[in-house]
């Protein structure tokens, strides 16, 4: 045989075996496709890509979720879907329909309920129907949300960017030949505020978009900006969590966003509606676009004719977008409004610059302005203000706003409830402020989420939910919760964090990570790591402190009583470290940077800062070289973790955006060793008897009892509501003088009114407790650093079978632990009791 000959004969044979190999594909494939016609619909085979029809009129934020969408299947199946032309939609898998720019009559005659949809903006249906799927939607956002959800049912991570949650690959895609779903939002306006955003600035400005075109130079003042690139994603991220709103970074270092090109027009080819904080009037970010374009002193005293032609000016820009206008006014930043001095000054200078407001809105965007979404957000100081009766137009909805650490401080009353322009909540899942910031890690329980957000549903703040957040990627599941929430109220948080985990990590990796996540919460909780430095920021006393911070101290945790709470901790750490690391093995490789980013990070990070505080604070009480060294290497585990985020993980893609230093805390720096204080850890635990529970451990309630998981240092809270009681059997070796410290979530009263329950052992008389606190009293700032409210009262035990009763005597009492201890010096800070998992 010729080497011609050979050549052909190995090619014949090689050709012979491909056609071999490709039935043998097209076997399996059809083999696939026999088995599943049964019980599924295909709607990709693994031959032919998905085809898809549209109206023919595409709004833009259709088009731009058919476009994620696209890409969203070409990762997961390989092939780019395919649009149909109009006249073969019938013949596409996928027909894709909005109310007001399809047949509607087609439609009801298909089955689908037209009727109900219509009545429900930003609502969609998705069904099978014979051999194709249909995506119909109210409006155009709720027809992209429909659009969306395919990317969901076909395993696509709404994280996908920003988490690098990267799709799994798909032979084919399959629903239940009847599948059917019909969903719309609970809360009309629903997104984030990024605020506090300096460490985000940072990678955008210089990793992701260094090259955002500003209407300004970047000065020394401006850190950066966030551009259309960088905005683009985040209103991805929105649009694929169902969410339709931003407050933009308006934070000094920041660029204005109206100042860089090209953000309003993303924020329309994406559906977003643009509105601002509770310090940003008519769509003006005044902390830095007042010293760029405004004269003289922003007093509306003084000044108010260039004030309003500072806000006509950005009136007249807006034109036909999507907005949500905050009425009223405060300082140029976060602060008191300029030019008065007194609570009735404040309220004279409002009553003139709503009205003014008001009418600029008639004059340049609709004189129907009752039409035109508007807020009224009384934060801090402006709730003493609207409390002294200010007036505000009915049709204005009143934005209510928690503490800043996650306690809401009023809800509309009776009264309020019935004003045309509802109500609304700004949330905070992180801050920067006094007693101390939490912008590293977001560690906000999801229980708190729940609780005061389904609270605040039922005191019919029901059209906009807003929260408050340094970087979405580092609070992804807690804002995925506020967002489902605010999309689906009822959904079942008691298995949203199982769900979340398997669908980002699979489904025996999210198993073994529950109870991870869980205890992170829980360890969190009793202290977030940016509080372990037992110290403070914006102190009033500059003379003592003239940066406005309080060293870093002692920790309250103990390391001799019951059975040294300080080692605890940090073995609690420990074991939930071990096994975030056993779980990596098996973290499809793909998914490692997402593993790294949502579990390892926060979980590796929290336990370093904790262990560096605690065994610092042990070396100064003994001197003791090994603690010295533990407290160092976790020093330096934070910044090679950090290390790790910026510069190895997604191959550089987030460089910059994590810092373990940030804002210059005094928590994050070097430890200190030195201490003039020697021995203190050589104490001896006290004997002395004590009975701790945790709240669910009750006897007898009164009432049908709603036990709030994963909230509190229990990890299972409990409301009370006013007038029911709690009831706890106990008994006791010891007698004598005791102390009982009860335990509740730190929430406000939600009112004017007092926040207040009693505690009974026995026959006694109740003893009344008020745990309200007016503004940022010392007392509020430990309960909010702590999480839990502690008070105490004394009482006289005798040996023997006791019961405590605990009741409401307000709404908005949520107890958490209890403990009657007979040793009333004794020190500790975490309840020593079980917990109920």
């Amino acid at each position: 045989m010729t080497n011609l000959e050979s050549r052909k004969f190995d090619y014949e044979i090689k050709t012979a075996i491909k056609m071999k190999y490709r039935i043998y594909l097209l076997g399996i494939c059809l083999f696939l496709s026999v088995s599943l016609q049964a019980n599924d619909f295909i709607w990709y085979d693994g031959l032919h890509p998905i085809s898809y029809s549209t109206p023919e009129k595409v709004e833009p934020v259709v088009q731009t979720a058919i476009e994620i969408f696209c890409n969203d299947m070409l990762l997961v199946t390989g092939k780019t879907p395919i649009l149909s032309l109009p006249y073969k939609e019938k013949n596409s898998i996928i027909r894709i329909a909005q109310l007001d720019e399809s047949n509607s009559n087609e439609l009801k005659q298909l089955g689908l309920p037209i009727d109900s949809l219509a009545i429900k903006k930003e609502a969609f249906i998705i069904k099978t129907i014979k051999n194709q799927i249909f995506v119909v939607g109210s409006d155009a956002r709720g027809t992209a949300y429909g659009i969306l959800e395919l990317s969901r049912l076909a395993g696509v991570s709404p994280w996908i960017w920003w988490g690098d949650v990267a799709p799994e690959k798909k032979a084919t895609l399959t629903l239940p030949t009847n599948f059917y779903t019909f969903q719309y939002p609970s809360v009309e306006f629903r997104g984030l505020f990024l605020n506090d955003e300096e460490s985000l600035n940072s990678w955008s400005s210089r990793t992701f978009e260094p090259d955002a075109k500003t209407l300004y130079p970047i000065e020394k003042r401006f850190k950066g900006q966030f551009g259309p690139k960088t905005y683009a994603k985040m209103f991805e991220l929105l649009l694929r969590l169902r969410a339709n709103t931003i407050w933009p970074a308006m934070h000094e270092a920041t660029m204005p966003f109206y100042f860089v090109e090209g953000n309003r027009e993303i924020a329309e080819k994406y559906g977003i509606i643009v509105g601002t904080s509770h310090c940003e009037p008519l769509m003006r970010n005044s902390a830095t676009e007042w010293n760029l374009t405004g004269k003289g002193a922003y007093n509306y005293l003084t000044n108010k004719d260039e004030i309003l032609k500072y806000w006509s000016a950005r009136l007249k820009e807006l034109g036909n977008s999507e907005n949500i206008f905050t009425i009223g006014m405060r300082g140029k930043h976060d602060g008191e409004m300029e030019g008065v001095h007194t609570t009735e000054e404040y309220k004279k200078a409002l009553t003139q610059v709503i009205p003014d407001q008001i009418k600029l809105l008639e004059q340049y965007i609709n004189p129907d302005v009752e039409k035109i979404p508007q807020q009224f957000v009384p934060y801090k100081e402006v709730l003493d203000v609207f409390d002294e009766n200010l007036q505000v137009p009915d049709y204005i909805m009143l934005t209510w706003c928690d503490d800043n650490y996650g306690y809401l401080t009023r809800l509309s009353d009776t009264e309020q409830q019935k004003r045309s322009g509802g109500a609304g909540v700004y949330y905070h899942l992180s801050y920067w402020g006094r007693p101390h910031s939490y912008v590293w890690l977001t560690t906000t329980q999801p229980g708190l989420i729940y609780y005061e957000m389904k609270n605040a549903w039922k005191q019919n703040a029901r059209r906009l939910w807003m929260v408050n957040v340094h970087d979405p990627k580092k609070a992804a599941y807690d804002l995925e919760l506020f967002l489902d929430m605010a999309w689906n109220v009822e959904l079942p948080v008691s298995s949203h964090l199982s769900d979340w985990l398997k669908r980002e990590f699979g489904a025996v990796a999210g198993e073994k990570l529950l109870p991870v996540m869980r205890e992170f919460y829980r360890l969190t909780a009793i202290r977030k790591p940016e509080f372990m430095g037992w110290n403070q920021i914006e102190v009033d006393d500059r003379k003592k402190y003239p940066k406005g911070r309080t060293p870093v101290t002692d920790t309250e945790f103990s390391f001799t009583e019951f059975g040294n709470e300080a080692d605890r901790y940090i073995s609690d750490y420990e074991k939930i470290k071990s096994t975030v690391l056993e779980v990596e093995k098996i973290i499809p490789s793909n998914r490692k940077d997402a593993y790294f980013a949502i579990v390892k990070y926060p979980v590796f990070g929290a336990a370093a800062v904790t262990t560096k505080c605690l065994e610092a604070q042990r070396a100064r009480g003994n001197g003791s070289k090994t603690a010295k060294n533990k407290s160092m290497a976790a020093y330096n585990e934070t910044s090679n973790l950090t290390d790790y985020y910026n510069n190895k993980m997604a191959g550089g893609k987030w460089k910059y955006s994590m810092s373990n230093q940030s804002q210059y805390m005094y928590v994050f720096g070097e430890p200190n060793f030195e201490s003039d204080i020697k021995d203190r850890q050589k104490q001896k635990e006290s004997e002395a008897e004590y009975i701790a529970k945790n709240a669910c451990d009750f006897t007898h309630s009164s009432t049908q009892t709603e036990v709030v998981d994963m909230l509190g240092h229990s990890m299972n809270a409990v409301p009370l509501p006013k007038g029911e009681t709690l009831t706890y059997e106990f008994e006791t070796n010891q007698e004598g003088e005791a102390v009982l410290r009860t335990a509740v979530i730190p929430t406000q009263p939600n009112d004017k009114g007092d926040i207040r329950f009693s505690v009974q052992i026995d026959n006694e008389q109740p003893q009344t407790i008020s745990f309200r606190e007016e503004g940022r009293t010392e007392t509020w700032k430990q309960n909010v650093l702590r999480g839990q409210a502690v008070k105490t009262t004394n009482h006289t035990i005798e040996k023997g079978k006791h019961t405590l009763k605990i009741a409401a005597l307000d709404d908005h009492i949520v107890i958490d632990q209890w403990m009657l201890d007979f040793d009333k010096d004794r020190k500790f800070y975490v309840f020593p009791v079980k917990l109920n998992d």
